[in-house]
């Protein structure tokens, strides 16, 4: 069975464990950087990206989350996970991880009382996906490898480059499961 990791830092980390297993995969509670040698891809979940970051730092997670990225390992960033994905986020001069060719605006779509739902095509996923925004950031720059999944009033809200995905909403608060199960699918390509 496939292992998919959930970093448990903060977040959504119930809800991601509960889609990767109705998807038929292994979920594991990612809590100490060894345990990243034990799963195939990872997911970050949505929560606070500066508190995340901080998180990151006090565990030391940095160097073996960079390393799961280069390997080639899939890694699915959603809501604060894209901004952690991110290799540019605007106003700030360095980034958190750093390796998905995309610039990011925290917050681009309003505070958390501007929280909404919006039905999106998503590329080679869905034709009507109801998508739940939460302080959600938008990518305003996407690199010439980045495939643009979604937008949203223009905004691009999902893309993927090569073994990396991220979304600027939280597909881990509906039970429409089809997003994780793309990730999944990702993950196979990789270990076949």
């Amino acid at each position: 069975m496939i292992k998919v990791g959930v970093l448990a830092l903060q977040g959504a980390v119930r809800e991601h464990v509960q889609a990767i297993e109705a998807c038929g995969a292994e979920a594991v509670v990612i809590k100490k950087k060894e345990q990243l040698a034990n799963v195939v891809g990872l997911v970050m979940p949505g929560g606070e990206s500066t508190a995340i970051r901080r998180l990151i730092d006090k565990y030391d997670f940095m160097n073996e989350l960079k390393e799961f990225a280069q390997a080639g390992k899939p890694m699915f960033g959603t809501c604060a996970g894209l901004i952690l994905l991110a290799r540019n986020v605007v106003g700030y001069d360095e980034p958190h991880i750093g390796v998905m060719d995309v610039t990011v605006e925290r917050n681009s779509f309003g505070r958390q009382r501007e929280s909404f739902e919006a039905n999106l095509t998503i590329s080679g996923i869905a034709e009507n996906y109801n998508a739940v925004f939460i302080r959600a950031p938008h990518i305003v720059n996407a690199g010439e490898n980045v495939e643009i999944l979604a937008k949203h009033h223009e905004r691009i809200v999902m893309a993927r480059e090569g073994n990396l995905l991220g979304c600027s909403f939280h597909p881990e608060l509906t039970e429409d499961y089809r997003i994780t199960a793309y990730f999944i699918e990702m993950i196979k390509e990789t270990i076949v």
